[in-house]
C-alpha cells in the first residue's frame, strides 16, 4: 500500500472551506484516492487539487498535508470505525491501517459526510498549537509571555536599584582598585603577621601600626593586592604566594601575579624597610612562557636561589640571582617532573625535597605528597622509600602551603586543606620522623585567628600560603595570602544565575498554561505526529531512529500537560488565583536571584585603600534600656562591616547588657555613664585603639559599603567632619531645616554627627575644651543639639574647609519599628535646635558664610 501511495499521480487533494458549529470556516486539507473523483460532499466550485504528504506509522500510512501548516487526514474505505476520535480504518489498495482526523462512516456509504464535525474538531485544536506559545488568536501567547518577563524584569531592576551599589560607588570603586579584574581563580591578596613564635601570630592592626601619611591609624590587611602592582605599572588579576626573604633591615616579599595580558602566573618582588607595613614594589623578578607561581627562595653557599612552581613545562627548575632581586639565570633543572608547590629545607645534614606530582598514575590531586632528598640543594635526588608518603583526601593538607620552619629545634611543614574548596585553610603539621625510610607528622594548631567577617573580610573565604621567619630582633613575621571568595566563584555565579533565569522562562510558562495563553508546550512538528512537509530521507531516517521516535512521543505527551493542569487548577475559584499569585511570586524571587547572581558580584562590601593602606574604625553609639532591640540588630550587623575594629556602646540609662548577648564578630564595650548626658557621645576614651571614630546612632541602619565609602573620605581629610546627612545653616533669623532645603539651595555646611566619621583625639579635645563648656551646658539644658555644638566647634578652629558628604544608597531609622524615637515630634524637634542655632553663633560665630556644594568632589559620592 505505502509503495502505491506514494506514487502522487493516483491521489488527488481537495481543499474545501466548509462552515460548522466547532471550527467556522476551518480550512482542511484531504487526501482522497479516487484518481481526480470529487468527494461527495465537495462542492466542484471549492475543489482544488493538492497533492499530500505522506509518512508512514506503525507499518501503515499517515497522509499529512501543508496548506496553512495543517494536516490531511486519509478517507480510504467505509470500513472505518471511530477509536479516540482518531479514525481507523483499512485501505482498498493495502492491509495497513490509515490513520487520519476522525473519519468515520455515517451510514450510507460516504465515508466523510458524518465526519466533519470530528473533523473539524481536530483541525481547529491542530491549529492552537502551531508553535510555542500561539493560538488560533495569533501572536497571543507570544505576548503574553513577553509581558511576564518584562514584569518581572522590571521588578529585577527596582531589586538591583535598591540592593546593589549605585552606579558612582562602582565607577569609584574601580577607580581606586588600580584596574583589578574579577577572575575565576579568585581575588588573592596578602597581609603581614606579627608574633612572638609562628604559633601567636597577629594580624597587623593588631600591632597599631599607624602611618601619617595614608591617615591609617592603625595600618591593616591586607599589605599587598592586585591594586598594588597595578599602580605600580604591571596590572594583575590577583596576587598569592608570598615568600619572604630577609637581608638586614630591608625584607622581600616574592609572590606570584597573574598577569591581565597573558593569563598566566610571572613572579613580582615588593620592598618593605618598615617591617612589612609599607611595601615598595620593584617589579617583575622573573617572567617566562609558562606559568610560574610559589617562588620558594632561599640561600645556599652564599648564593641566593628561587625555585618556582613549573609544572607547567614540566620541570622543577632552580634559578640563580644575577643582581638580586629583579635579575635571575636558570641555574638547574632539577627535576624532570612537574612537581607542584615544593621546597627544599637543609634538616639534620641532608636537604630534603617536598613537593607533589599530580600526573603520576592514580595520583589524586591536592592530596598527593613525595619526599626526596640529596647531599644539595641542585641535586641529584633520591626518592624517599615511601613515596607517596601521601596520597588522600585533598582535605588532609598534603599539599604544601608554604615555607616550613624550625622551632625549639622541631621541624613544621606547613600544608594546605583543600576539601571544601582550593585552598581553603592552612594546617600546621609537626614533623616527628622524617628519615630516608620513615617519614610520620602530626597536625598542631595553627594559632591564627579564623576570619569571621566572610566575604567582606579580604581572606574571609579561605587562606592556603604561610611563610613565617624569625626577624634578627628576634620577633616573629609571617605573610599569608587570603580570598574573600572560593575558587570559581564567578563561573558558578554566572551558571546559578542563568539557572534561575531559566526557572523563570519554565514558570512563565505554567503561569500562562494556567491562565490557557500557552495551548501546548513543544510545537506540534516535534511531537509524532507532527505536520509539515517531510522528506522520503527525513522518514526513513525518523523509522530507523529509535531516539528520534521516542523523543517525538514524549513530545507529545508533553502536549498532554497543559489540559491535564487546566483540569486541576481553576483559576477561576479562588484557591486557583492564590496558586497563580504563588506561581507569580516564585518567579519573582528566581528572577531578582538570577540578577543578583549575574550582575551582583561577589557579594562583598569591601574596604577601600587609601594610598596604598587599608585601616580600620572605632564604632560608637549611644543609647539606653528602652532601645535594645535597635541595639542588637544595629550590633549584628555593623560587626560584619570590613573596617569596623570594635563597637564602644555608651549606655546612659537603665541596666547595661551584657556583651555576651550581642551577636558580634568584633569585640564589643559597654561604657556605662553615671550621668544622662547627650555630651557622653564625645567623651574622652582611652581605651580606643583607632584615630577614626564612626559616630552612628543605633537606629540607623545602612550597607556596609556606605559605611566604608564615609571612611576612605575621612582618610582623605580626617581634619573634617564626614558623613551622610547634610543640612544647611542660613536665613535671618537663623532656622533649622532638613536635608531638603540644602538640597534646594544646592549646598551645605553642617554635618549631623549623629552618623558622622570623626578624628577621635582631635573632635574629643575640642568638645572637652573649656571654650566649649557653655556650649555642653546648653545641650544638657535642651538635651538635643550636641551634633550641631561639635560642627560650630570644627568651624570655630579653622578658617578652612571644615565638613565632608557622602550620599549613601540608602539608610532606615529603625526606631519607627519599634516606636522608641527619641525625638518624635519633629515640629519641637526643630525649634529647640533654631534656638541652639541662634545661641551657638552667639558663642562661636556664624556658619553662614560657609557653604560648599554637591557633586563638588571627584569620587562623585556627594551627589
Amino acid at each position: 500500500m505505502s509503495r502505491m501511495l506514494r506514487s502522487r499521480n493516483l491521489l488527488d487533494s481537495f481543499k474545501c472551506t466548509v462552515a460548522g458549529p466547532l471550527c467556522p470556516r476551518e480550512n482542511y486539507t484531504l487526501a482522497y484516492n479516487t484518481a481526480g473523483k470529487t468527494p461527495p460532499f465537495c462542492p466542484n466550485s471549492l475543489r482544488t487539487p493538492r497533492p499530500p504528504e505522506i509518512e508512514e506509522e506503525g507499518g501503515g500510512t499517515v497522509v499529512y498535508g501543508s496548506e496553512f501548516g495543517g494536516t490531511t487526514g486519509v478517507c480510504a474505505s467505509p470500513e472505518i470505525s471511530l477509536r479516540g476520535g482518531v479514525g481507523v480504518g483499512v485501505g482498498v489498495m493495502g492491509s495497513g491501517p490509515l490513520v487520519g482526523p476522525a473519519g468515520g462512516d455515517n451510514g450510507d456509504g460516504r465515508c466523510c459526510d458524518m465526519s466533519m464535525k470530528c473533523w473539524c474538531r481536530w483541525r481547529c485544536e491542530r491549529q492552537h498549537c502551531r508553535g510555542w506559545f500561539l493560538n488560533s488568536g495569533g501572536y497571543k501567547g507570544l505576548v503574553f509571555f513577553l509581558g511576564c518577563f518584562v514584569a518581572l524584569g522590571s521588578i529585577a531592576t527596582l531589586y538591583a536599584w535598591l540592593v546593589f551599589t549605585p552606579a558612582y560607588a562602582v565607577a569609584a570603586r574601580e577607580a581606586t582598585g588600580g584596574g583589578c579584574r574579577e577572575d575565576n581563580e579568585g581575588s588573592w591578596s596578602i597581609g603581614v603577621f606579627y608574633g612572638d613564635s609562628p604559633f601567636s601570630l597577629e594580624p597587623i592592626e593588631a600591632t597599631n601600626i599607624g602611618r601619617d601619611e595614608s591617615a591609617a591609624w592603625p595600618v591593616a590587611n591586607p599589605v599587598v593586592t592586585c591594586a598594588s602592582t597595578s599602580e605600580a605599572g604591571f596590572p594583575s588579576n590577583f596576587v598569592a604566594d608570598p615568600f619572604l626573604y630577609v637581608q638586614g633591615d630591608a625584607i622581600y616579599l616574592f609572590y606570584e601575579m597573574k598577569n591581565v595580558i597573558t593569563m598566566q602566573g610571572d613572579i613580582a618582588v615588593a620592598r618593605s624597610v618598615d617591617k612589612g607595613a609599607t611595601w615598595q614594589q620593584l617589579g617583575i623578578a622573573l617572567d617566562e612562557d609558562w606559568h610560574l607561581s610559589y617562588p620558594y627562595v632561599f640561600s645556599y653557599h652564599g648564593q641566593i636561589y628561587m625555585m618556582p612552581e613549573s609544572s607547567e613545562k614540566g620541570e622543577l627548575r632552580v634559578y640563580r640571582a644575577l643582581d638580586f632581586p629583579l635579575q635571575w639565570k636558570l641555574e638547574r633543572v632539577i627535576m624532570k617532573k612537574p612537581m607542584v608547590d615544593s621546597f627544599v629545607i637543609n634538616y639534620k645534614g641532608k636537604f630534603w625535597l617536598f613537593g607533589s606530582d599530580h600526573s603520576s598514575f592514580g595520583s589524586k590531586k591536592n592530596g598527593q605528597l613525595e619526599i626526596w632528598y640529596s647531599n644539595s640543594p641542585l641535586g641529584p635526588w633520591k626518592p624517599h622509600k615511601k613515596n607517596p608518603v601521601y596520597n588522600t583526601d585533598k582535605s588532609a593538607g598534603a599539599r604544601n602551603g608554604g615555607r616550613p620552619f624550625v622551632h625549639n629545634g622541631i621541624l613544621y611543614r606547613v600544608g594546605q586543606d583543600c576539601g571544601e574548596t582550593y585552598g581553603r585553610r592552612v594546617r600546621i603539621f609537626k614533623v616527628e620522623v622524617l628519615t630516608k625510610d620513615e617519614f610520620k607528622e602530626v597536625e598542631v594548631p595553627l594559632g591564627v585567628r579564623e576570619p569571621n567577617k566572610g566575604r567582606n573580610a579580604w581572606n574571609g573565604a579561605r587562606y592556603h600560603h604561610l611563610d613565617a621567619q624569625q626577624l634578627p630582633s628576634g620577633e616573629w613575621i609571617g605573610v599569608m595570602d587570603g580570598d574573600r571568595v572560593p575558587s570559581g566563584h564567578s563561573v558558578r555565579r554566572f551558571i546559578l544565575g542563568c539557572a534561575s533565569v531559566a526557572a523563570v522562562a519554565a514558570i512563565v510558562v505554567l503561569i500562562g498554561v494556567l491562565l490557557g495563553a500557552v495551548k501546548c508546550i513543544v510545537p506540534l512538528n516535534w511531537s509524532s505526529h507532527g505536520w509539515g512537509k517531510k522528506s522520503n530521507a527525513f522518514l526513513a531516517w525518523g523509522r530507523s531512529n529509535m531516539l528520534s521516535s521516542k523523543l517525538r512521543r514524549f513530545c507529545s505527551r508533553l502536549n498532554r500537560v497543559p489540559p491535564f493542569l487546566r483540569g486541576w487548577v481553576k483559576v477561576n475559584t479562588c484557591i486557583g488565583r492564590c496558586v497563580v499569585a504563588l506561581i507569580f511570586a516564585i518567579g519573582v524571587v528566581l528572577m531578582c536571584t538570577g540578577v543578583n547572581y549575574i550582575y551582583g558580584g561577589n557579594g562583598a562590601e569591601e574596604a577601600y585603600p587609601w594610598k596604598g593602606h587599608y585601616s580600620q574604625f572605632t564604632l560608637l553609639t549611644m543609647t539606653y534600656d528602652a532601645r535594645i532591640w535597635n541595639l542588637k540588630m544595629y550590633v549584628k550587623h555593623y560587626s560584619r562591616c570590613s573596617s569596623v575594629k570594635e563597637i564602644v556602646v555608651v549606655w546612659n540609662k537603665g541596666v547595661p547588657p551584657d556583651p555576651s548577648d550581642f551577636d558580634s564578630v568584633v569585640p564589643v564595650r559597654v561604657r556605662v555613664e553615671a550621668r544622662n548626658s547627650l555630651n557622653n557621645r564625645f567623651k574622652t576614651d582611652t581605651l580606643i585603639k583607632t584615630r577614626a571614630v564612626l559616630e552612628l546612632d543605633d537606629d540607623i541602619m545602612m550597607t556596609c559599603d556606605d559605611v566604608e565609602r564615609g571612611f576612605k573620605v575621612w582618610r582623605e581629610h580626617p581634619d573634617r567632619i564626614v558623613g551622610f546627612y547634610p543640612r544647611l545653616i542660613n536665613g535671618n533669623p537663623l532656622k533649622y531645616r532638613a536635608e531638603k532645603h540644602a538640597r534646594k539651595h544646592k549646598g551645605y555646611n553642617m554635618i549631623l554627627t549623629g552618623a558622622a566619621f570623626i578624628d577621635s583625639q582631635v573632635a574629643f579635645e575640642r568638645y572637652w575644651s573649656p571654650q566649649a563648656r557653655l556650649g555642653r551646658e546648653l545641650v544638657d539644658e535642651y538635651f538635643n543639639c550636641e551634633d550641631v555644638l561639635l560642627n560650630y566647634l570644627y568651624a570655630n578652629a579653622s578658617s578652612s574647609r571644615t565638613v565632608e558628604y557622602v550620599k549613601p544608597a540608602w539608610a532606615i531609622d529603625t526606631s519607627k519599628f519599634s516606636g522608641a524615637a527619641i525625638s518624635r515630634n519633629t515640629k519641637v524637634h526643630y525649634g529647640i535646635r533654631s534656638n541652639c542655632l541662634t545661641k551657638f553663633s552667639q558663642m562661636y560665630g556664624g556658619l553662614a558664610r560657609r557653604k560648599w556644594v554637591f557633586d563638588g568632589r571627584k569620587d562623585g559620592w556627594d551627589v
